[in-house]
C-alpha cells in the first residue's frame, strides 16, 4: 500500500498539517463538539487542520445524513484530531474506523482525543499499516487539496480501489477548489459521483464503488 502523496517543495509552500512532521512549536487547545446524536471533546494543535474549531466542511458532512455503514472498516481519511473517526466510532460501534493521517502530530492528537472520549474501535494509523486486504464500507474524507491535482488523483483512486462493491466514499471540497471538476472527474474514472449537499461554499460528493462501472 503506497503512502499517502506528499507535496513537493519548501514546506512553507503548503500548510504544515500535510507534512509528515510539523516543525511549528505545539500549542494545544481543546474543542467540545456538539453535534444533533452525539457530542464529543477533543484536543487541537498546530501543525494540524482546524486548530481551535470544527472547520466548516468537516461540520457539513457530520451533520449531515451521508451513507455510514453499520459494520465492517471503515476510513476516516486525512484524519487530523479525529472527528470524523469519532463521530463514525459512536454511531456505528460494532465497526472498526480506520483513522488514518501521514501527520504524526496529528495521529497522537487522535490517539489521545480516542482515549479521551473511551472509544475501543478506532485504530489509529499510517497509510502503510493498514493491511493490503482490508476493504471500507465507508469512507469519509475532508481530502488535502493544496497538494496539488496530480498527487491528491493519486491519492483519491488509491483509497477508492479499496471501496467494497456496496460501499461509498463521502468527500467535503469547497466549490472554489475544484469540487464540480472532481465529481465530474471522478465519475469518468468509473466513480459514480453525485453532490448531495452544499452549504456555505462547500459540496458533499457522494461516490459509489467502481465494481459496476469494470465489470
Amino acid at each position: 500500500m503506497p503512502a499517502s502523496p506528499m507535496p513537493d517543495g519548501p514546506q512553507d509552500a503548503v500548510p504544515s498539517h500535510y507534512f509528515e512532521d510539523p516543525t511549528i512549536a505545539p500549542d494545544p487547545v481543546i474543542v467540545d463538539v456538539t453535534l444533533p446524536d452525539t457530542a464529543f471533546t477533543m484536543e487541537t494543535d498546530t501543525g494540524v487542520f482546524s486548530r481551535g474549531h470544527l472547520d466548516a466542511g468537516t461540520s457539513l458532512l457530520l451533520r449531515s445524513n451521508v451513507a455510514l455503514a453499520s459494520d465492517g472498516h471503515l476510513l476516516d481519511l486525512g484524519a487530523g484530531s479525529g472527528a470524523m473517526a469519532m463521530t463514525m466510532a459512536r454511531r456505528s460501534p460494532a465497526s472498526t474506523v480506520w483513522a488514518v493521517d501521514v501527520n504524526s502530530r496529528a495521529r497522537d492528537l487522535c490517539r489521545r482525543n480516542v482515549k479521551r472520549n473511551n472509544l475501543t474501535n478506532i485504530r489509529v494509523a499510517t497509510p502503510d499499516d493498514i493491511p493490503e486486504g482490508v476493504q471500507f464500507s465507508t469512507i469519509w474524507s475532508n481530502p488535502p487539496i493544496r497538494i496539488g491535482k496530480p498527487a491528491l488523483r493519486v491519492l483519491l483512486l488509491t483509497w477508492l480501489a479499496r471501496i467494497t462493491d456496496d460501499g461509498t466514499a463521502t468527500l467535503v471540497v469547497q466549490k472554489h477548489l475544484g469540487a464540480d471538476s472532481m465529481q465530474r472527474w471522478l465519475t469518468s474514472k468509473g466513480y459514480p459521483t453525485e453532490r448531495v449537499a452544499a452549504k456555505s461554499g462547500f459540496r458533499l460528493l457522494l461516490v459509489r464503488s467502481g465494481a459496476k462501472s469494470r465489470t
